[in-house]
C-alpha cells in the first residue's frame, strides 16, 4: 500500500535551480567590478589649482545671560526691551545675521525662552544655543 502520493515525490525530485542562477550572477557582478583595471594608463601632468583663500567667517553676535538675569549683547549690557530694537538694527547691516545664546547653566528657561521670542520677531533665522562638553 501506497503512503505517499506520486505527485508529492517528483516535486521533490525537481532542483529548483533559480537561487543558483541569483547567486551566480551576483558573483558575476563582484568578480567585474573587482578586476577593473584602474584609469591610469596614460601618463598625464595634470596643471595645478591655485589655493583659493577663504571667505572670513561671518562675525557671530553673542546675546548672553548670566544666572542674576542680566542680558548682554556681545559685550554691552542691555535691557530686554531694548534687545528688539538692536537685534533689527544688526539684521539691517547684516542680512545674513548670526546668533548665539548664551545662557548660564542656573539662568531660568523663562528667560532664554524670551530672547529666542525677540530673535523669532527680528526674523533672525541662524540662531544658535552655546553648551559646553561634558567631562
Amino acid at each position: 500500500m501506497k503512503k505517499c502520493s506520486h505527485s508529492a515525490h517528483e516535486s521533490l525530485t525537481e532542483l529548483n535551480i533559480t537561487p543558483l542562477l541569483d547567486l551566480a550572477f551576483v558573483l558575476l557582478v563582484i568578480f567585474i567590478i573587482t578586476t577593473i583595471p584602474p584609469v591610469k594608463d596614460t601618463d598625464l601632468k595634470l596643471p595645478t589649482a591655485s589655493k583659493h583663500e577663504k571667505d572670513p567667517p561671518r562675525k557671530a553676535n553673542y546675546i548672553s545671560l548670566d544666572s542674576q538675569g542680566h542680558l548682554f549683547l556681545n559685550t554691552k549690557q542691555i535691557r530686554l526691551d531694548e534687545l528688539l530694537q538692536d537685534l533689527l538694527s544688526l539684521r539691517e547691516d547684516d542680512p545674513d545675521l548670526n546668533v548665539i545664546v548664551r545662557g548660564d547653566a542656573k539662568t531660568h528657561y523663562k528667560d532664554i525662552r524670551a530672547v529666542l521670542d525677540l530673535c523669532q520677531q527680528a526674523n533672525i533665522v541662524k540662531v544658535d544655543l552655546a553648551t559646553e562638553v561634558a567631562k
